[in-house]
Formats: C-alpha cells, structure tokens, sequence
C-alpha cells in the first residue's frame, strides 16, 4: 500500500498547488505523511457529513474540492463545525487534501468534467492560461454541440444530466433561441461575463449568477441571442469528482497500489426545496 505522501504527490502532479490563485487554500489540512492509504473518497465540500461518510467507508483519504479554511481560523475546537470536522478526521486517521482553483484551471479540470457530463465537445479555454504553451489549461471552456438544441432544450439537458438540487437550471434569455455553442464554467461564474461576450458563443452555462450582474450582461448583449444558464454551484462541480477519481484510479493501476477509489454522491448543496411560483411572470401581483 502506498504512503499518504505518496499519493499527495500524484495529486499534486495532477493539480499543482502553484496553480492555486493567491487567496486560495489548497494542499494537505490534515494527514500524517507516512500513513498508508487504502481507500479514498472524493467530493465537493468537506462537511460534517462527508467527513462521516468516509469514517463509514473505512477511507484513509478524503479528496474535496473545496476548501475547509478558506480564510484561516484561530481555533480547531470541536465546538465549531469546522473544529469538529478536524477532530473526526484525526480520530479516524483520514487525511483531508483539497484541489480548489489548481482544479478549475487543470488539464482536464472541472470544466472538463462539467462539459463532458453534458455531452459537450470541449474546443478551448474560455480564460486560458498564459502559462501554459499548449493552450489547453484556464478557466472555464469553450464548446460546440453536436447539433443544434434550443436554450430549453440544453437547460432540459443540463437538468437531466447533472445531479438533482432544489434549484435545477434557470434560464435567462430566449428560451426557443438556438445554441450551437456554449461556455461552461463550474462554479461562480459571473467574474468571467466579459470573455463569454468575447467569446461569440450562443449561451453561457454556470452557477451562482447574481440579479445585478445578470441582469446587466444581458441587456449589454442584446440584441444579441446569448441566454445565461444558472445552476447549483454543487451540481456544476460534482462531476470534477467523478473525474479526478478516474485519473488516481489510472495512477494506482499503473503503480500497482491497488486503491479503492470512491466518489460521494451525498447532496451537499445547501438548498433543499424549491417552491415553484403560482403567480403570471407578466408582472408583479396587484
């Protein structure tokens, strides 16, 4: 069986921690470097109820993607959340390792994933990174479909495809617009409105998408057809998990140490329900 500081270093090949942005938190939280590793688990938030999915699992390794301390903290005490998150993973001997910003921008990264789990073909980096000579790594990507669909058409897609939240996909724009090209992002999306504008596509699927900027880059956009697409933040990056897991399962099979790779399907977005409104969208009530 493999050390822990042997697998943080092939993720750390996959998702180089220089990569990270600057305000970001990413890399090992918790773990002893000479542990061994049999079992790891993969998934978006490292949560209370992640962290005792992978004590039930037997993991001696959780993966997320998004940090634990994004802004530091003064205390680990298991009074608060995160404090107790800690506590249970040193208890049970499973190291946390985050891949957050280095992920979204990796060759293949979350993007990739999201773009593949709607059966788009990925073209180019929406923001690509000028480090990189092949031009494949940056932020979000560029897609073209296979044919034709309607904006309600691909929110119908992206709602069957991605896993289940309250708050599905909604749409601004012309729903019977036709889309041939799309930019995805994972994640919150709306910091990168002005290379979707730039980039001449026909919608622009993401997540977190605020009233005022919204509302600001469609009217910039008109008359132009390009329709925003807005889904759970969750949603839009569980299918990195998916992903990252294959490429360790791939690490493990060619060093032969036999790991048992599993990704979370716990929900972990905060909304649990959604209450569909009853009143016309012509206008406000009376």
């Amino acid at each position: 069986m493999p050390r822990l500081s042997e697998v943080i270093t092939a993720l750390e090949n996959l998702w180089p921690a220089e990569r990270a942005e600057s305000w970001d938190a990413v890399g090992t939280v918790v773990g002893d470097p000479g542990q061994e590793v049999t079992r790891v688990l993969f998934a978006v938030d490292p949560v209370q109820e992640i962290v005792d999915e992978a004590v039930k699992l037997g993991a001696d390794l959780l993966v997320t993607h998004h940090p634990l301390y994004l802004r530091g903290t003064t205390t680990v005490a298991a009074s608060t959340f995160k404090g107790r998150v800690v506590h249970t993973l040193i208890k049970n001997d499973i190291a946390l390792h985050v891949a957050h910003t280095n992920a979204d921008t990796a060759d293949p990264g979350v993007s990739d994933a999201l773009a593949g789990a709607l059966d788009l073909r990925v073209v180019r980096p929406l923001v690509p990174d000028p480090t990189d000579p092949d031009g494949r790594r940056g932020l979000g990507r560029v897609c073209e479909l296979d044919h034709p669909l309607t904006v309600r058409e691909l929110a119908a897609r992206a709602a069957e495809r991605l896993p289940a939240t309250a708050q599905g996909i909604r749409v601004a724009g012309d729903p019977e617009a036709t889309v041939r090209t799309v930019a995805v992002s994972g994640g919150s999306g709306d910091s990168l409105f002005d290379h979707v504008r730039a980039a001449g596509v026909d919608a622009f699927l993401t997540a977190d998408l605020r009233h005022h900027p919204a509302s600001e880059f469609t009217a910039a956009v008109a008359p132009s057809p390009l329709a925003l697409l807005d889904a759970a933040h969750w949603a839009t990056e569980w299918p990195w998990c998916e992903l990252a897991a294959s490429q360790l399962d791939e690490i493990s099979d060619r060093k032969g140490w036999g790991l048992r790779v599993h990704v979370s399907k716990t929900v972990t977005d905060p909304w649990t329900a959604h209450a569909a409104s009853t009143t016309s969208t012509a206008g406000a009530p009376n």
